[in-house]
């Protein structure tokens, strides 16, 4: 297991690595090279050009401003906002606390109820079976601004059960104006993870030990929990993980719509600016949190599958 671990950190390094250096490399691909991509096309004096081209180590080699660069993440400095001229690092930290309570409550919302809806579904069978499928295929099919729309409109606006805009100040607080922006996020998730559970389970439920479980008496509880929902695990996790990995980039429309000061409205704002340290920085951050979530998932498979935990230990 510890091996599993170690391969799963040293490709996770790779692929930042990776990415970072194409994030950076984007800027010398911009119209006007890269003092045109930092300054976005504004007119500066000769002083400010000269600053910049101290702090983005313009007159170096490409490779010693990547790494000049690069070790700047490693040491927290993330360059200077040409529009406001605060560091990039204060205008990320407490954004990324919001996207993450967001996209970390839509990911709840989408085990619970997506992989619950498939599970009943599954089960029950019948009508049931047939209303549910109904649901979540109308559910995978609604897009996040629609949603955010709708949602925004009957319970916001004509309603008035929770906030229309913002993010709240506290935990509770911040839980109940994340509310609408959350389901609005995890609603076609929910419709695709349910989709993928019900299948999982009905495959799993037919199977031969399943069948022998249930002609020796043991209780329902334990035939759903330890044969079931235990084997179907590894394609509803695959599901989950791509599904929350697609909600860091899902949550740029969200909280536009709903004006939630997150990373995806701050990266709108920045590019609307052509704050370029900005975009740069929110780019290399929301890949990052893609890339961990499905290193994550990767590092899950072998503890919620016996076969595949020896099969990498061979």
């Amino acid at each position: 297991m510890i091996r599993i671990i170690a391969l799963r950190l040293v490709r996770l390094v790779i692929t930042m690595l990776v990415c970072s250096f194409v994030v950076y490399g984007a800027l010398y691909l911009a119209p006007g090279g890269a003092m045109g991509a930092i300054t976005g096309g504004r007119i500066l004096s000769k002083a400010d050009q000269a600053e910049i081209v101290r702090i983005y180590h313009l007159n170096e080699p490409f490779l010693q401003r990547y790494f000049a660069w690069l070790q700047g993440l490693f040491t927290g400095d993330f360059g200077i906002s040409l529009v406001s001229r605060e560091p990039v690092v204060a205008l990320i930290e407490p954004r990324l606390v919001t996207t993450a309570m967001l996209v970390g409550y839509s990911g709840m919302l989408i085990i619970v109820l997506g992989v619950g809806i498939g599970l009943f579904a599954a089960l029950r069978g019948g009508a049931s079976d047939r209303i549910s499928v109904m649901a979540m295929s109308g559910l995978a099919a609604v897009p996040a601004f629609l949603a955010s729309s709708i949602l925004l409109f009957v319970f916001a606006v004509s309603l008035g059960w929770f906030p229309s805009f913002g993010a709240g100040g506290g935990f509770v607080d911040r839980l109940y104006h994340l509310t609408l922006p959350a389901v609005a996020l995890a609603l076609a998730s929910i419709g695709y993870v349910g989709r993928i559970s019900r299948a999982s389970f009905n495959e799993e439920k037919n199977r031969d030990h399943v069948q022998t479980a249930v002609s020796r008496g043991l209780p329902r509880r334990s035939v759903i929990g330890s044969h079931i929902l235990r084997n179907s695990l590894v394609p509803i996790a695959t599901s989950v993980g791509i599904t929350i990995a697609g909600l860091i980039a899902g949550s740029v429309v969200v909280e536009q719509v709903f004006a939630v000061n997150g990373l995806g409205s701050l990266l709108i704002k920045a590019v609307d600016e052509k704050d370029f340290a900005v975009v740069q920085i929110v780019t290399l951050v929301l890949v990052a949190g893609f890339v961990i979530v499905n290193t994550i998932v990767d590092l899950l498979y072998p503890l919620l599958d016996p076969r595949i935990r020896k099969a990498a230990t061979r």
